[in-house]
């Protein structure tokens, strides 16, 4: 699983070797085999620095090509952020880790996650709302009365102590939202580290703003202008086009098909000084986003627009982009 000590030990490499090996006996026969096309169009767009590259995310693995072709071409590697739930199996974890990947932590999975060990199931619906509901309204510094779920969770969940994301639950020392907020600053201050770390090493950083997968373009999260602005990085837009025909389902091995990535301008630190944050900006912090959240979603705003701009027509802003997972489903495997 995803815990405090699988943060720790996330190595990160300036060439990784993992990433060459899949490229080279993976990745590159299989697009040959296959007939896959892969274009980046106006890479001569992207600076020499590390950047920070926003992507529209239309499929499991639409980042692969990309990886792919740039390593090739201009010599660049990637960290992408992945969702914490790809953490959750052995062999797919390890795999994450070693190819550079940045798995992404949220309170749904760490609530999800927490339940699951502490209940032996995963919340219903009503449970898991309840619970977002409770640890969202603490985390902004609010005193909400605490629900009611059943004699078995209020036992068990709510009032047992335990340790299960390397972090000790004392339920005489705090309450359970406090508990799963007291997790979730220590791992986003690691993760924010692994994303400096990264750009230190010369790492271009891959996100995908609107963070679920779908053909239509979806508005983005402020996660990226969060992480962009405190550290005065560049972004690039990246618009794909085709690859969803190339990895139409959970395989990771590629169909024929045409993709294009096409670079958009980049967009600077200087260029977005209107949403520029104060020097005692917290990252994810829940009160200084609230605090600052129309600075955040304007800057992903304009992000978006661009990538929307980068895209072929099927893949821009509109109805039917596919089924988007609600509740505490999207953040566990299986």
């Amino acid at each position: 699983m995803l815990d405090i000590a699988r943060l720790d030990n996330i190595p990160l490499y300036p060439q990784p070797l993992t990433q060459k090996v899949i490229g080279a006996i993976g990745l590159g026969p299989n697009y040959h085999l296959c007939s896959v096309k892969i274009e980046v169009r106006d890479f001569d767009r992207v600076p020499q620095g590390p950047v920070i590259y926003a992507m529209n995310h239309t499929d499991r693995y639409n980042y692969w090509p990309f990886q792919y072709r740039i390593w090739r071409d201009y010599d660049r590697y990637t960290s992408t952020w992945v969702k914490g739930k790809y953490y959750e199996n052995w062999l797919l974890g390890k795999f994450m880790q070693y190819t550079n990947n940045l798995p992404t932590v949220s309170r749904g999975y760490l609530i999800t996650r927490d339940f699951l060990s502490a209940m032996k199931r995963s919340p219903n619906d009503v449970e898991y709302e309840g619970l977002r509901a409770w640890v969202d309204a603490v985390s902004r510094g609010e005193s909400p009365e605490v629900p009611g779920f059943g004699e078995a969770v209020e036992t068990t969940l709510l009032n047992t102590p335990r340790d299960v994301l390397g972090y000790r639950f004392d339920p005489a020392r705090e309450n359970y939202a406090e508990y799963i907020n007291a997790i979730f600053r220590i791992m986003m201050e690691k993760f924010v580290a692994l994303n400096r770390h990264c750009l230190e090493l010369g790492l271009d950083i891959l996100i995908f703003p609107q963070g679920t997968r779908s053909i239509r373009l979806l508005p983005g999260h402020i996660g990226l202008a969060e992480l962009a602005l405190s550290f005065q990085a560049t972004v690039v837009p990246v618009g794909c086009s085709g690859s969803d025909i190339v990895y139409p389902g959970g395989s990771p091995f590629g169909k024929k098909g045409h993709i294009i990535y096409r670079m958009g301008e980049p967009i600077s630190y200087k260029e977005m000084e209107r949403f520029h944050l104060p020097p005692d900006f917290v990252p994810f912090d829940p009160v200084h986003e609230a605090t600052h959240r129309a600075k955040l979603q304007g800057y992903v705003d304009i992000v978006m627009d661009r990538i929307n701009e980068l895209v072929d027509p099927k893949y821009r802003f509109g109805e039917g982009g596919g089924p988007v997972e609600t509740g505490s489903r999207r953040f566990v495997s299986g």
